[in-house]
């Protein structure tokens, strides 16, 4: 693990007045060139936990009254995972589980999440398999990310929002503009709503910036602009989406 504590900087209904209790976990299943998070997810800087160790770190987070427990890329720790989460259930952990993933996880690993993740939150980066393998090292990552997002819908359906703003259960979807619409945000906007659900909650992200190695693709040597993540916003209103993150 990298760190955890209460997070503000998530999407509204995660982090309500208390915070989102999230677990960062070291290194990715991805190699995305630009990302921001490098040290954590390439360098792999942290520290080993034991499953007890981490079980007393999410009963930690719910008694700081954190909304929930967000496993921060924890695709390839699922297994050490749903260890700790055997003890932490025994002991009183009682808040709803965040999966924040990348979006490239197997429909085997989805199985085994199945009634146990009560939040389902991944990236949907790229609808090209060229972009996918040049800038993450996934060709194979749309239809991947694709086959994820609709079995993730399957198990908790859209994201449920209390009468206090406070997700409960559901799918919310990421997706941050690229320079020189290199994610394909109009064909993963109509995916989305035409094979997952025109109901989704959808987070259309404006924060790229060339970090890591991101400027040795002339592409992804600047940030977004104003007008690149303006016409993202109206791709996803065009295709039919209504449930907008709004920060």
């Amino acid at each position: 693990m990298s760190s955890f504590g209460p997070h503000y900087g998530e999407e509204r209904p995660l982090v309500g007045s208390q915070g989102s209790g999230t677990i960062f976990f070291t290194n990715c299943n991805l190699h995305c060139l630009f990302c921001q998070n490098f040290d954590i997810s390439h360098l792999g800087e942290g520290q080993e936990a034991s499953a007890r160790q981490l079980a007393t770190i999410m009963l930690n987070l719910q008694g700081m009254g954190c909304h929930n427990i967000n496993l921060v890329s924890p695709s390839h720790s699922v297994p050490q995972i749903l260890e700790a989460l055997c003890i932490a259930a025994e002991e009183g952990l009682q808040l709803p589980l965040v999966y924040n993933t990348g979006g490239y996880d197997s429909l085997e690993t989805l199985a085994l999440l199945d009634g146990v993740v009560d939040i389902y939150m991944p990236d949907a980066k790229y609808w090209d398999s060229e972009v996918a393998g040049r800038l993450s090292g996934a060709s194979d990552y749309p239809e991947v990310m694709r086959q994820a997002l609709k079995e993730m819908h399957r198990q908790v359906g859209p994201l449920v929002i209390d009468e206090d703003g406070i997700a409960r259960r559901g799918l919310l979807v990421r997706h941050l503009v690229m320079p020189e619409r290199l994610a394909g945000t109009r064909e993963i906007m109509r995916f989305i709503a035409g094979e997952v659900s025109p109901d989704t909650y959808i987070n259309v992200m404006s924060q790229y910036r060339p970090c890591y190695r991101a400027n040795e693709v002339p592409e992804l040597r600047r940030a977004v602009t104003t007008h690149e993540y303006r016409e993202a916003m109206q791709e996803a209103v065009a295709a039919g989406l209504h449930r907008l993150d709004r920060v």
